[in-house]
Order: C-alpha cells, then structure tokens, then sequence
C-alpha cells in the first residue's frame, strides 16, 4: 500500500490505519505498540493514535500490554463478500459439489499475487494448511491461482506476480519463468488447473475458473483433498467433471445476476 498517493484526493490517514490493520498476521497475533509502529513502518505516537482510534470503533482491544484485532475487522472482507453477492450465488453449488465429492471445497480470488479465500465449504478431514475465510496463499503454486492467472495479458500477468506475497508461506514449487508460462499456457488450452503438493505436502487440488456474462474470469472455484487419501486418477476422472458442471452453473449465474436491473428506491420521508 503506497505511503503517499499520486493525487491531491488520497488519505494519508486513511491508509496508515489500513497498514496498521494488516500488519496483525497469523504469527503475530498480538503485538506491542512498538512492535505495530516498527510491522507498520509507522513512528510511535502515529501508530499509537491509530490504535486507540481503532480500540474506539471497535477494531482492536488491548489488555494494556498488547493489541490484537478484534473479530468486527472480519466485517470489512464481510462487507466485501456480500456487495458482489458471490456467497448467495454460489452457495448452494459448492454444497451440492461437497456432497457429490466427499472433499472440501473453496471460492478464492486474486489479490496481488495472492489468492484469497471467500467462500469456503469444508468436510472434517486433516489437511497440512488451515484454510478459512480471508485465509491467503501466494496464486501461482495453487490451483485456485492457475486459473486466474492464466487469463491475464502477459503484461499484466507479469506485473502481477512482481508483487511479494503477504502469505507467509514459502511454496515447495518455486518455476522459472519459462516453466511457469508453460504451466499457465496448458491450464488456458485445457480450461482447468491441478497441483500436486507444490503449495504444501498433502495438498492436491482441481479448479476451474468462474466468469461472468462478458466471460471474464472473476474467481476460481476449486476441489481439495488430502494427497494421501486421494489419487490424483480419482481427482481428475470423478472430482473433475463435478467441478466443471458447477463452475459452469456458478458461472451461468453470475451472468444472470449481472442481467438483472438494479433499481435504487428513495426513502419516504
């Protein structure tokens, strides 16, 4: 997030109190007023009125020693998630595919050079990474990454996958360039993507791009499972043709949700 804007319209303020909420990762938790100004980049006093603002609106708590975020911050992604209406769309899909599969199943998006989940349903099986929603995994080793990936302009995908993950996580699969654009052209030949433990060990996956009306792609959809249960044969001949039907209907409707006209009503006074 860029310190300072290239117009007279940015926030400063605005976007120090963002940096101050996304410096709060999985391995840190809570943190000290000098451990936020130094994750932030930010001096002391700056970021110790960033954090009693947020205590105030209810995005932080402190017990006097430490901050840590409170679960109202799950409200913007929330908020996010139910302007586009994806879950309401995409729901009943993903429900039917987990019961058709037996395996978990997820919606993610692009973000930078991450993905990030926000829609997610899960069956009670032990996988080598914890995932949720907002949970992000650098794109290009996942399948839910490939799909998204490999619909951008070669100019853009470059300028994408510049950016360093805020993961975490340091992937097993690690391409040069020329293999990484040969995985990308056969996942765009074939319409569908599939990693084998290059996230994590134990990790396989299948996804399927979803579009919109235009046929742009606006998200991946995927089917994961645990590399020891599940063959990558069993992967490909069931789980597949499953995943592409509901990424087709998931897709069909975001295109009839796109048709439909929005109408804004004035309040009555």
């Amino acid at each position: 997030m860029p310190r300072e804007g290239t117009g007279p319209d940015f926030i400063e303020a605005l976007a120090r109190g963002l940096e101050v909420i996304t410096a709060f990762r999985p391995h840190r938790p809570e943190m000290t007023l000098a451990e936020v100004a130094g994750a932030a980049g930010l001096a002391r006093p700056t970021a110790r009125r960033i954090l009693l603002t947020l205590e105030e609106l209810g995005y932080v708590r402190t017990d006097g020693r430490g901050y840590a975020l409170t679960p109202r911050v799950l409200d913007l992604g929330v908020a996010y998630v139910r302007s586009m209406g994806l879950w309401d769309v995409a729901r009943p899909h993903l429900e039917r595919l987990v019961a058709r599969t037996g395996e978990s199943c997820s919606i993610a998006q692009l973000d930078g050079s991450d993905i990030v989940y926000v829609a997610r349903v899960a069956v009670p099986k032990i996988v080598g990474l914890t995932v949720q929603i907002g949970t992000r995994f650098p794109a290009l080793p996942t399948s839910l990454g490939k799909v998204q990936l490999a619909a951008l302009p070669p100019d853009e995908l470059d300028a994408v996958l510049a950016q360093p993950t805020r993961s975490g996580l340091v992937p097993r699969w690690q391409p040069d360039r020329a293999e990484r654009d040969a995985e990308l052209r056969e996942v765009r030949a074939r319409g569908w993507a599939l990693t084998d433990e290059q996230l994590a060990l134990g990790i396989r996956s299948v996804a399927a791009p979803l579009r919109d009306g235009s046929g742009r792609v606006l998200a991946g959809v995927n089917v994961n499972c645990h590399a020891a249960e599940t063959p990558v044969d069993r992967l490909l001949e069931h789980h597949l043709p499953l995943l592409l039907q509901t990424a087709g209907e998931i897709s069909a409707d975001f295109a009839r949700l796109d048709d439909v006209p929005h109408v804004t009503v004035p309040a009555v006074s």
